[in-house]
């Protein structure tokens, strides 16, 4: 396996579990705030995962919307729905900000996008087992 595909599997993987603990830790705007922005990070790891994982088996994925797409195809996610949607609130999160809006996207990180987050991590853990060993 190439060194940049292990290099960021493990970046993705200590960014989902940060999340994961954000979100349980989170008690007032301050830690929402925190898993916002860890969401975020989260969110680009997992497509730049998506594009350097497909990109050593030969298939060429240049943004998130592509790479979701071919995730899907790969078997890499199974919800690829819910992955479009993530871009939306992404990109909604980088040109608008009201306490409403983030406490609703906490609700959504919290209720959706953790688990198909770490549901990518442990197909991308199990098909790179024999490399991460």
């Amino acid at each position: 396996m190439r060194e940049r595909v292990k290099r960021t599997f493990f970046d993705f993987e200590k960014a989902i579990q940060n999340l994961k603990i954000a979100v349980e830790k989170a008690v007032d705007d301050l830690d929402i705030d925190g898993v916002i922005k860890r969401f975020e990070l989260c969110y680009e790891l997992s497509w730049k995962a998506i594009r350097i994982y497909l990109e050593d088996l030969g298939i060429i994925c240049k943004n998130p919307r592509e790479c979701f797409k071919q995730a899907k195809i790969n078997g890499l996610i199974e919800d690829e729905i819910t992955w479009m949607e993530m871009i939306e609130t992404r990109n909604r999160l980088v040109h608008e900000y009201s306490a409403e809006f983030s406490r609703e996207i906490f609700e959504e990180i919290k209720t959706k996008y953790v688990k198909i987050l770490e549901d990518l991590y442990k197909t991308l853990k199990e098909r790179l087992s024999d490399e991460l060993a």
